[in-house]
């Protein structure tokens, strides 16, 4: 680790409860960069990411509070992806690929990403670098389903934070940030 210290950064299962990734949803959103957002009637673009503002978050069948909770969210600043808009409710899909509709006030727009949700289970970890460089000095070594704050990115690497660390990330690691999206916090 030339000279620094390995930090193993895990996210309990507590913190994901249990959410999945899969596959489909990575190559979807592979496909929908956010070049190709239209515009919702918001005037934001969708689709986008944002992340829950609240420990307590429930997603509904439908846009309003008449339908039913089919799902409860208890981590704050979890990445979501809005991908349709009805009044101030917003269709929304998680990590897993599971949608359902959350009100806009539980909403943030502070950007943060789940690390290589789809390696969860398979041992990989994920070096957390110093510089946005293959060959750079390794900061962290991250485990899949790790959740930070985005920083910034730059269309091929995003700066995070994970517990007080910061470092970079290729961009194709991250759910949270779409293929080539520029992002900064």
């Amino acid at each position: 680790m030339s000279g620094f210290a390995s930090l193993r950064l895990a996210l309990s299962a507590a913190f994901l409860g249990a959410l999945l990734y899969s596959p489909h949803v990575a190559a979807q959103n592979a496909a929908a960069p956010a070049q190709s957002a239209t515009l919702g009637p918001s005037g934001l673009p969708l689709p986008r990411f944002v992340s829950l503002k609240a420990g307590r978050v429930n997603s509904r069948v439908g846009p309003g509070v008449n339908y039913s909770v089919d799902w409860m969210y208890m981590k704050p600043g979890l990445p979501m992806e809005i991908i349709q808009e009805f009044d101030t409710w917003r269709r929304v899909r998680d990590a897993d690929g599971s949608e359902g509709w959350i009100n806009q006030s539980l909403l943030s727009g502070r950007r943060t990403a789940i690390v290589a949700p789809w390696q969860r289970g398979k041992d990989a970890r994920v070096n957390l670098l110093d510089d946005p460089e293959k060959d750079a000095s390794i900061v962290a070594i991250i485990e899949p389903g790790a959740m930070g704050t985005i920083k910034s990115c730059d269309g091929q690497w995003c700066e995070m934070t994970f517990n007080g660390h910061t470092g970079w990330l290729a961009q194709s690691l991250v759910w949270g940030a779409y293929p080539g999206e520029r992002v900064k916090n």
